[in-house]
């Protein structure tokens, strides 16, 4: 047998579904797929008059002598197999059988590859013609036209079904708690109506096998359940899972808790709604009661009724709401797509914006104006919201029923926005469509201070019972309006849709100029290339003439010697410089040609040209990691080149000279740093080094044109990419370059 140990740290994952034993009322065996005794109820032996221990491992045929039943030869033979080859057990149960002159059901169920036979008896506590019953019952339960006199007639007749004290319809809420919304009860006993009992009261793990296992019921809290014994395999004792099991024992837990309320006996009856726990049925016995399989099941019938009626009626109310939305959509939709002012469009009709959901107030921020409908915050107040959400709103929605809770200004005017919805139209340029729900200040009582779970005893041990007292204890509920439904979110998503349909068709004229600016771009590169190139003839010309001269004519003086070197020098730095104007418009005129670029080879033959060329004997160059980056390879290494040039030249004259150059990668880019120990960078220039022939001050007397990092931002861009720059004079500069991965 496998023993859990419970306690108040663990509870919430107590494994219920494999309690290791069974309520003593009946008794359980379980077969392996050889049909041979695997798992067996210690307590068999009060029923068979023979030891749990001497039923393991007997084969089928071995085992059903033992009950000494009258039924024919091979009976439980036959049902092991119409088990093994059905999906259900539906359509096998239930059967009568006599032991020991005692009428029991015997009850078929499937645990993985295990068949369970559980036995109990078949007599019952209630005593009525089930078939008249339920019929009656039926009719009277859905004679309600409202849900909640269906809820109440529900309670009611399940209490003339099977006659426990008290009978209550129990709705979940959000977060698992849940409220009495429906009661009926022995006139002795006080009201729980209206009550709130915590999630902790029936946990996670509760709530999802009651989807599973619509009825449960629980005959004696204070009998002993019997444990369930089993070969095991080298000595380990698999747990047996009682998921579907009707005889599965209960926490010690939920058994204290119902000895605390001074429940002796409880069954209940799930309640569903799209396949989703809704709530339960739940009754409560002050006496011990056991009600048979029969009478369950006729529960359980009633209770899948219920769930149709219930779902049918609240499809019924969603669907009056959702016609509503959708009328109100479509004309917006139409409006919007007639042109015209976007904010008008949703704000200045009869129909607005607020009318595709349950909002109290909206409001519009766009091209700088904020337009408020209905019960709004202030627009100082609107306007600060929406500096926050620029911070904090990481998708396209953003929706909260308690938004003073996590933003505290909205504390301020809680009462007319204490939800709210918001929708980006333009985070960049701080545009938004925000919808808000008043404050719905509430008082809630709960059965008991659901934030004591625990009582202390005398000797200072906290109880098992998640609580033991019930008095009611009244909350008071604030900063906190009606949830957000999702027919809102889903209109809210719609109505965004068309809207920024509406804002790209209206800016079609803008890029229409936006594509006129283009052209004329690609013309001024043209232009420039055009220019550049046309200089270099003149240029080579007065270059040429003035070697010719300085070489051959010997009659000049040093004044006209040094004049002609100047001249030659400048004709050499003119010609570098229009080089480098060619660079930059052939940058604007090529195609980027995406392969992947082994970075490791590419650095490395950067830095041996580079240190030659700069002949910077104490240079200390360091290369860490190396990944591979996707992209143009010749811009690519032309970037580098670029930014590793800068680095050693700003760097040569620091003691000694260091570079470094490391990449890494996330999730999204592969991101290099290239660092120097150089002159570093005034915090003003951050914003012009990459500006065409700028220049810092501090660097005049580093030779440059102020192309080259014009240069890397243009190819940069072409690549989507991302650069930028970190650095302190005197210090040093680390740059980033950033490139998307080959995803």
């Amino acid at each position: 047998m496998i023993d859990y140990k419970v306690d108040l740290t663990n509870c919430d994952r107590e494994p219920i579904h494999i309690p290791g034993k069974v309520q003593s009322h009946g008794f359980l065996v379980a077969f392996d797929s050889t049909d041979v005794v695997s798992y067996v109820s210690e307590n068999v032996l009060q029923y068979l008059n023979v030891k749990a221990q001497d039923v393991l491992g007997k084969t089928v045929a071995e085992f059903e002598p033992l009950l000494q039943h009258a039924e024919t030869p091979g009976f439980i033979n036959h049902i092991l197999q119409l088990g093994h080859h059905s999906k259900g057990s539906e359509t096998i149960n239930h059967y009568t059988i006599d032991l020991r002159e005692k009428s029991f059901n015997m009850i078929f169920s499937k645990s993985g590859k295990h068949a369970l036979l559980e036995f109990e008896p078949n007599t019952s506590a209630n005593d009525v013609d089930l078939q008249k019953t339920i019929g009656r019952s039926v009719s009277e339960m859905l004679s309600g036209k409202q849900l909640n006199e269906l809820l109440d007639n529900a309670a009611l007749q399940i209490k003339s079904l099977i006659g426990y004290d008290r009978i209550m319809i129990y709705k979940f809420l959000d977060g698992g708690h849940g409220e009495v919304i429906a009661e009926v009860k022995e006139d002795h006993l006080e009201p729980f109506l209206g009550l709130h009992y915590p999630a902790s009261d029936i946990p996670k793990q509760a709530r999802e096998l009651y989807k599973v296992n619509l009825t449960r019921i629980i005959t004696d809290v204070n009998t002993d359940a019997s444990p369930i014994l089993t070969l095991g395999t080298n000595g380990e004792a698999e747990p047996l899972d009682l998921t579907h099991s009707e005889l599965r024992a209960v926490s010690p837990i939920h058994i204290q808790y119902l000895k605390n309320m001074g429940v002796a006996s409880s069954f209940s009856i799930s309640l569903l709604y799209k396949d989703e726990l809704w709530g339960l049925i739940a009754c409560h016995n002050y006496t011990p009661r056991f009600i048979n399989f029969k009478a369950r099941e006729a529960s359980k019938l009633i209770g899948q009724i219920i769930s149709s009626a219930l779902e049918y009626k609240q499809d019924e109310e969603n669907v009056v709401k959702s016609l509503n939305y959708n009328v109100a959509y479509d004309s917006l939709s139409l409006i919007l797509r007639n042109g015209g002012n976007v904010a008008y469009a949703i704000s200045g009709h009869d129909t607005t914006l607020l009318d595709i959901t349950d909002a109290t107030g909206a409001a519009v921020i766009y091209e700088d104006k904020v337009t408020m409908l209905g019960k709004t915050p202030g627009k100082e107040q609107i306007e600060e919201l929406v500096n926050w959400l620029i911070d904090h709103m990481e998708d396209r929605i953003f929706y909260t029923h308690q938004l003073p809770e996590i933003y505290q200004p909205a504390q301020a005017y809680s009462e007319l926005a204490s939800g709210v919805m918001v929708c980006t139209l333009s985070k960049e340029m701080g545009e938004f469509l925000i919808w808000f729900k008043p404050e719905q200040i509430a008082t809630i009582n709960w059965a008991g201070n659901p934030d004591k779970p625990v009582e202390v005893d005398n000797n200072g041990l906290a109880n098992l019972s998640p609580r033991t007292s019930f008095e009611v204890w009244s909350q008071t509920v604030k900063n906190t309006s009606a949830r957000w439904n999702r027919e809102e979110i889903s209109n809210v998503l719609r109505l965004r849709e068309e809207v920024v349909y509406a804002i790209n068709r209206q800016a079609n004229e803008i890029r229409t100029l936006n594509e006129k600016l283009k052209q004329a771009y690609e013309e001024l590169d043209t232009f420039s290339f055009t220019i550049s190139h046309d200089l270099r003839t003149p240029l080579s010309t007065i270059k040429n003439y003035s070697e010719l001269l300085l070489e051959s004519n010997t009659s000049l003086d040093e004044d006209a010697r040094r004049i002609l070197k100047k001249v030659i020098g400048g004709a050499d730095k003119l010609n570098y410089l229009i080089k480098e104007v060619l660079n930059y418009s052939r940058v604007g005129r090529t195609e980027v040609i995406y392969t992947e670029i082994p970075m490791e080879s590419l650095i490395h033959e950067l830095k041996n040209d580079l240190t030659v060329a700069f002949n910077t004997h104490d240079l200390q160059f360091e290369v860490d990691n190396t990944p591979a980056v996707y992209g143009d390879k010749t811009m690519v290494s032309q970037v580098f080149a670029n930014v590793i040039n800068n680095a050693i030249k700003y760097s040569s004259k620091s003691n000694p000279p260091k570079v470094k150059i490391d990449g890494r990668e996330t999730n999204s880019e592969v991101i290099y740093t290239i660092s120097d120990n150089g002159v570093g960078i005034d915090l003003n220039y951050y914003d012009r080094i990459f500006d065409l022939f700028k220049r810092m001050d501090n660097v005049r007397k580093y030779e440059g044109t102020g192309v080259g990092l014009a240069i890397v931002k243009r190819i940069i861009e072409k690549h989507n990419a991302r650069i930028w720059v970190e650095s302190e004079l005197g210090v040093g500069t680390v740059f980033y370059i950033a490139f998307k991965r080959n995803m």
